[in-house]
């Protein structure tokens, strides 16, 4: 016996606000938003009560409260909700075999494995979510399908806490009424070009066929395209798939000027970048950072390390010769990011002996680590820094 669709999907529906829901019950039923205040805010959370009034992820603060004037808005508290979603992803990886984690608050599961103990995936699903909501207390939509980009699509329709099952025999035929937009791959540029085709729904899309599409958007892009559209997805379920990247950002309420103020900021996030991957147990070999000028050009800019690393000190250093490399002088800032990826897990870290740094910022590192571990991470932070800005981090990612 086999399960017809052995992958789920589970997205742990607005995480970030229902964590703060358990923090404060008088929360539920509120319109509720997650992310940073001031006029350059972002929001990175909304509860549906407030997605009825259009407030959505990545809008600016100030436009989710004209939409919505009572909107309750919290500032982001990711060590809390990190360790949550360690509790709901501990649990999960109790129940099956074989997870892949896309991020703080989603994941593909292969269940394929577990046909002697439930009658069908849905099953699954079910268990799965009565046990998140017992022992964590948060909601989670479960999408189910043959495999991982049609399950990730019938999560979308399972929300909010529901599950959604695309059955293998009608899989064709549900897939063909989604909007195209709804599509890995489709960003506006490709969009654009579809409307151009009179493309709206993933079935119109499959009905131009593989050689249009190849003639319009390139053999590997067109064909992609194609074998979507028809439902087929080769991609198998990777097993310790955690956080590819681990990154804070800002938008600050005012541009920074100067060349000083800067660099110290760059200095604050990979200080902080630190202190999240020592939570996370993983050490990053590529340091990157992210800057956007007041023109609102963005740029990026990426080191490979020699070994891995969450000391502090390392990832300031290399995010300031990044920023030194970036073209930065002279000009007004207004979004900083450091992130770090090419992730291993610190167990597993090998590290070469380096010679060009005292083997003291490891020992300090550790001290720093267990103290900010018992009194947070503001406990204790590098001179330079200390003097931060008054706003907090508005936007920080776990992908």
């Amino acid at each position: 016996m086999r399960f017809a669709e052995p992958i789920i999907h589970i997205d742990m529906d607005a995480f970030f606000v229902e964590c703060e829901r358990l923090f404060d019950p008088t929360l539920k039923g509120k319109p509720v938003a997650v992310g940073g205040g001031g006029n350059r805010g972002v929001i990175a959370s909304a509860s549906y009560e407030a997605r009825a009034f259009g407030v959505h992820s990545a809008m600016p603060t100030v436009r989710a409260k004209r939409l919505c004037p009572k909107l309750v808005l919290i500032p982001s508290d990711h060590g809390r909700y990190g360790e949550l979603s360690r509790q709901v992803f501990s649990l999960v990886e109790e129940e099956v075999p074989v997870v892949e984690r896309l991020s703080i608050d989603e994941a593909f599961l292969d269940v394929s494995g577990l046909t002697l103990l439930y009658p069908h995936s849905r099953s699954v699903a079910v268990h799965l979510r009565k046990r998140i909501r017992h022992e964590v207390g948060i909601p989670a939509s479960c999408g189910i399908a043959s495999n991982k980009f049609l399950a990730k699509l019938a999560s979308g329709k399972a929300k909010p806490d529901g599950i959604f099952v695309m059955e293998e025999d009608r899989q064709l035929a549900l897939l063909h009424a989604f909007d195209v937009r709804a599509m890995w791959g489709v960003g506006e540029a490709t969009y654009a070009g579809l409307e151009r085709l009179g493309v709206k729904t993933i079935g119109d899309l499959a009905a131009v066929g593989d050689r249009a599409l190849q003639r319009t958007f390139g053999r590997s892009a067109g064909n992609s395209l194609y074998r979507l559209s028809m439902g087929i997805d080769d991609r198998v379920v990777e097993p310790h798939g955690e956080a590819k990247s681990i990154s804070n950002e800002q938008t600050y309420d005012e541009d920074l000027q100067s060349d000083e103020e800067i660099r110290n900021e760059v200095k604050r996030h990979a200080d902080r970048l630190s202190t999240r991957l020592r939570q996370a147990h993983m050490e990053a070999k590529t340091v990157s950072i992210k800057i956007r000028f007041d023109s609102f050009e963005t740029i990026s800019r990426s080191l490979t390390l020699a070994s891995p690393t969450a000391v502090g000190q390392d990832l300031m250093n290399a995010a300031v010769q990044l920023l030194d490399r970036a073209g930065v002088r002279g000009r007004r800032v207004r979004l900083i990011g450091v992130g770090g990826s090419a992730l291993v897990p610190a167990s597993q870290a090998v590290h070469q002996l380096a010679t060009d740094r005292p083997a003291s910022w490891d020992d300090l590192a550790e001290a720093v680590g267990e103290i900010r571990d018992r009194f947070g991470h503001d406990a204790v932070v590098p001179a330079v820094v200390h003097q931060k800005k008054e706003n907090p981090i508005s936007d920080i990612a776990a992908g």
